[in-house]
């Protein structure tokens, strides 16, 4: 029911009134076969026509925890962008994330929703008590770092180690990105 919750969450309407138009991803002729030669694992997948015939895009993730990946941050949220979803899962999950990440053509800017945290029962969530407002936004090029920027404040909410994140490191060995945020010129803004 994607096109109830796009109507719903008042997104639908926010895009039209932008002169933007809604596309479908439940519809298997609007994907296109990428090569990922740089992937370990997952040396090919459709990926969704629109993000290929871009000039930019950009990727914007809600932090979350998730039952397989641990969390679900921009590289995980990248999965979205895939048709088959069910491979990553039968074939090394966290290596498959990490793969998806090599693809052509990236997303421009990552920029994470850390303002409602769901830190628990992801990423369905359940009664509501999991939900933490924590009022935090983070924005990178770089996939490998604002995940791990992302994943270190989530640890403040609650106990989430980043050698738990498997494919932060397979990502950081596929030269994706980096986990030294101290080699970065990080800034930070308090508002």
């Amino acid at each position: 029911q994607w096109t109830a919750c796009y109507s719903n969450s008042g997104i639908e309407a926010a895009v039209q009134a932008a002169g933007g138009e809604m596309l479908p991803a439940n519809d298997k002729g609007s994907y296109q076969d990428v090569a990922l030669p740089r992937a370990k694992v997952m040396k090919k997948a459709k990926i969704h026509r629109a993000i290929m015939a871009s000039d930019v895009w950009f990727n914007v993730p809600v932090l979350k925890s998730h039952g397989g990946a641990g969390m679900t941050v921009s590289m995980k949220n990248m999965m979205g962008i895939v048709w088959d979803r069910g491979y990553f899962h039968w074939n090394d999950l966290h290596q498959c994330i990490a793969d998806i990440c090599t693809m052509p053509k990236p997303p421009a800017l990552n920029i994470v929703d850390a303002y409602r945290i769901l830190v628990e029962g992801g990423p369905r969530g359940g009664r509501g008590k999991e939900v933490v407002v924590a009022k935090g936004l983070f924005a990178s090029a770089d996939m490998v770092a604002v995940d791990t920027a992302a994943i270190r404040f989530f640890g403040q909410l609650r106990s989430m180690p980043l050698q738990n994140i498997g494919h932060l490191k397979k990502a950081e060995e596929l030269s994706v990105g980096t986990t030294n945020l101290e080699s970065l010129a990080v800034k930070r803004l308090k508002v």
